[in-house]
């Protein structure tokens, strides 16, 4: 009879743990909360809560274009490089080749226009200075590619407290 009643109670302890994980795991994959819209992709956002701005006509050309001169065979081997200094104000400082122009949209949200398609590749950015001297100003940068635009990426720039501001960048795309 103990014995019985042994097997029981590791059977009843052995599925009570059982219970317990499998409703831990499921515990842990449900979401705590919907993720907040300033953390979704720029095209899932509303319109006006900071997303990209529409491509115009006459920026489609301009890509189209930048595209149709082409990098080098070196500048898209992997392994290999492109990138761009840009100020404030939304000018193309300097950088590598394939860096075609920058444009600025509105407080914080520019874009880099290169000579090849960069949609698939790592983008790297961060707020910096324009002159070799100075300690960049405080902020925040997040980058992502461009929408309909394949040979851009889009970059948005913040102050500390988190809205919008104008601030220079270095941006490196690698392949």
């Amino acid at each position: 009879m103990t014995k019985i009643f042994r097997r029981k109670a590791a059977a009843v302890a052995f599925t009570a743990l059982a219970l317990a994980l499998a409703g831990g795991g499921i515990a842990v994959a449900q979401p705590a909360a919907q993720a907040p819209a300033e953390v979704a992709q720029p095209a899932v956002r509303a319109p006006g809560s900071g997303s990209q701005p529409a491509v115009t006509p006459a920026e489609a050309r301009k890509a189209k274009a930048a595209l149709a001169q082409g990098p080098s065979a070196l500048a898209t081997a992997p392994g290999t490089v492109a990138s761009a200094v840009v100020t404030s104000g939304g000018t193309l400082l300097r950088g590598s080749p394939e860096a075609v122009s920058a444009t600025r949209y509105g407080p914080g949200q520019y874009q880099v226009l290169f000579n090849y398609n960069v949609s698939q590749e790592t983008f790297v950015a961060t707020i910096g200075t324009t002159d070799p001297y100075n300690v960049p100003p405080g902020g925040e940068i997040s980058v992502a590619p461009r929408l309909d635009t394949p040979n851009a990426v889009f970059i948005q720039t913040r102050s500390s407290s988190g809205t919008p501001a104008d601030r220079p960048f270095h941006l490196v795309v690698a392949n």
